[in-house]
């Protein structure tokens, strides 16, 4: 039986693939729902760190900026230097873990935080790569680019993502406490729990999904750019709520997280094939975010009245 949290969000991806494939019925291939879906697999990604953030009852403005950096990293460093680029990559993981546990131990805001950081991943980005260039790692590439028999590799890995992200969050003992960290904090506190190290690792493991996600533009890419990734924050906290998460800690489905970044993908390719001026495009998709929030806004009414 399908969780009710995830009819919407799966019923708008299903209406978008439909439109879609009516609009362009060449889309219907292994060609082209590789095309369509490929750039969902980092922003896939991006959502579900970010979901990771919400979850405990955080909001993380710093996601777009961090990916950025991760992507500068890759393109830049990982190539020439694989030994300190795996470092750096580690390094921004722990830093990622370190910041979560001084917003808790000093019980800062999480919003403001993780704003004044974006502009440290951004500068940090800009030194590493000045101008946009580098290259991605030839094995990076060949894991983004392949083409498995039968399935699109974006498919693939956009199935892969949703149940990792599954099993560690809604299936384990770790994730359970995470989701209670957010959802029952005085309850955490009273079993003995440190609340600092339970949102460190929060962090630490947003930090991992995000640092995949820029190493998955870049190998889609294969450049990288220190503003590359900048529209992430706003689209990861757009996937999560249209996959049917809350704001309110502990609410969140990975399963329907990934969904809302493919269906926001799905948006932009949709838009382009009705050659919507790009001008236009950023406006219609929050227009279609707008209107299925309202019918999840509907739909619990609907339930709380029945």
């Amino acid at each position: 039986m399908i969780n009710p949290r995830l009819l919407l969000p799966v019923l708008s991806l299903a209406v978008l693939v439909a439109a879609v494939f009516w609009l362009q019925p060449r889309a219907m291939s292994y060609v082209g729902v590789n095309l369509l879906f490929n750039l969902a697999v980092p922003i896939a990604l991006a959502t579900v760190a970010q979901m990771v953030i919400i979850m405990v009852g955080d909001i993380d403005l710093s996601m777009g900026a961090f990916v950025s950096l991760i992507a500068c990293i890759t393109a830049a460093i990982l190539p020439e230097n694989p030994a300190l680029g795996w470092a750096m990559l580690a390094g921004c993981v722990l830093t990622y873990a370190a910041l979560g546990a001084l917003i808790e131990a000093r019980q800062l805001p999480a919003i403001v935080v993780t704003l004044g950081m974006s502009f440290i991943w951004g500068g940090a980005a800009v030194l590493i790569l000045p101008s946009p260039g580098g290259s991605s790692p030839a094995w990076l590439t060949a894991i983004m680019k392949a083409k498995p028999p039968l399935v699109p590799m974006a498919i693939i890995a956009s199935v892969s993502i949703a149940a990792v992200a599954h099993l560690l969050i809604m299936r384990s003992g770790f994730g359970v406490r995470l989701r209670a960290l957010g959802g029952n904090l005085r309850a955490v506190s009273r079993a003995g729990r440190s609340t600092v190290r339970l949102r460190a690792m929060a962090y630490a493991v947003a930090g991992v999904f995000a640092v995949l996600a820029g190493m998955a533009l870049v190998g889609l890419t294969t450049s990288g750019d220190a503003n590359i990734a900048l529209r992430y924050t706003l689209l990861s906290i757009a996937g999560v709520i249209l996959g049917g998460g809350e704001f309110t800690g502990g609410r969140v489905s990975p399963i329907g997280a990934v969904i809302g970044a493919l269906t926001l993908t799905l948006a932009g390719s949709f838009l382009s094939f009705l050659r919507l001026s790009p001008d236009w495009q950023i406006g219609a998709q929050g227009a279609i975010l707008i209107l299925v929030l309202a019918a999840r806004l509907l739909v619990r009414r609907a339930e709380k009245r029945a």
